[in-house]
């Protein structure tokens, strides 16, 4: 009767999963689509948190640097304290694009109450209006390169939509064996968490974003309260955009013109960069951590366990389960390019970030939680 109960459970998800969650799993809000260009290009100001970016710098900027935009675009650093020598770094490579504005500023201590990225958002943001006066902001990330005609495309989306926000999921490095094995699933599980299709639609309440590439309204940031209103988000992208979401509407989607180039070479810089957040994307609630965890187990590992354990329309449902969440991924596996077989290893995989939340949880009781790069989430001590 048990595994009856728990195989019923686990058959309804997945007919909620697939049928009447925003079609997630099908990766179909993408930037394919052309908009017709405007016919005022607004001015734009790209800013560029880096802390400790020397290596990836560079690129970064210099994919900003080419791109074909047509309209008015500047570019503002803000060397996060940094001790590898990124500004020094990020000056020669703007010195080889003088057509280009580039303003490089440095940020040192991080008040009480905001976690470092936002701090430097938001010194980057009041220097690029200050200099500039942008009709639209560029958050994005040093690790993040941009094809040249990013910026037009996002513009065209942006201004024919009517859009306060409108962003683009990073493709990220696949290629090593913990990128293969963490980096699809992670897209997948955030399409599942935040559908696309639910993002864009005017009305929902859905709101989500991708950090590395946020194309903002200058405008319906200052109507939302500025970036001072997530001051202390360490999940920034998607609370801004939940701010953006009340001011406009917002727009996410996948892209091949927007690429990751930082590595993960190891199952441990993998793990630690999905629990930095996980449990702040659960709002640092034991209620939601436990149901969070058990819907992992009932969605994820439950079929596999039936189809091996149970007996009759139990160990059926496993299978079918199993299929299901197998065939489910094939779409982001092919976006990866890779093999069809890892689509049977998402239970494995869901097991490890259910492990990753927990591990998320446990730094936070040990305040050590969102650490990164020698800091953690704001409230904690310091690192000694």
């Amino acid at each position: 009767m048990f595994a009856a109960i728990v195989a019923g459970i686990s058959g309804l998800a997945w007919i909620y999963l697939l049928g009447f969650r925003g079609r997630f799993w099908m990766g179909g809000v993408r930037d394919d689509g052309t908009m017709p260009p405007p016919a005022h290009w607004p001015s734009v100001a790209a800013i560029i948190p880096a802390r400790n970016e020397a290596d990836v710098i560079t690129a970064s900027l210099r994919s900003l640097l080419r791109q074909d935009y047509p309209g008015a675009l500047s570019v503002v650093i803000v060397d996060d304290d940094s001790s590898d020598g990124t500004a020094a770094v990020a000056r020669r490579a703007a010195g080889m694009h003088p057509a280009r504005a580039v303003t490089i500023i440095t940020n040192n201590a991080v008040p009480a109450g905001w976690t470092g990225k936002v701090w430097a958002q938001k010194r980057g943001i009041a220097e690029a209006e200050r200099r500039y006066q942008p009709d639209y902001l560029l958050l994005t990330d040093a690790d993040i390169i941009h094809t040249p005609d990013t910026l037009s495309w996002l513009a065209a989306q942006a201004t024919g939509g009517g859009y306060a926000l409108t962003s683009l999921m990073a493709k990220l490095n696949c290629a090593s064996l913990p990128e293969r094995s963490h980096v699809p699933a992670f897209i997948y599980f955030f399409q599942m968490l935040f559908p696309f299709a639910w993002v864009g639609r005017r009305g929902a309440t859905t709101a989500a974003a991708a950090g590395g590439c946020m194309l903002v309204r200058a405008d319906m940031l200052r109507a939302a309260g500025g970036i001072d209103t997530i001051r202390n988000a360490l999940i920034d992208d998607c609370a801004l955009a939940g701010k953006l979401k009340a001011h406009g509407p917002i727009w996410l989607g996948l892209t091949q013109r927007v690429r990751s180039i930082r590595r993960y070479d190891t199952f441990a810089e993998l793990r630690r960069m999905i629990s930095r957040s996980a449990y702040a994307q659960l709002r640092y609630s034991p209620w939601l951590l436990s149901a969070t965890i058990s819907a992992l187990a009932l969605i994820f590992v439950v079929p596999p366990l039936l189809a091996a354990f149970s007996e009759g329309l139990p160990r059926l449902t496993g299978y079918v389960a199993w299929l299901a969440m197998a065939l489910s991924f094939q779409p982001t596996l092919r976006d990866y390019r890779l093999s069809a077989l890892w689509g049977l290893a998402l239970p494995a995989i869901a097991l490890l970030f259910a492990v990753y939340t927990l591990d998320s949880a446990y730094q936070h009781a040990r305040k050590r939680g969102g650490q990164w790069k020698g800091r953690v989430h704001a409230g904690a001590p310091s690192l000694p």
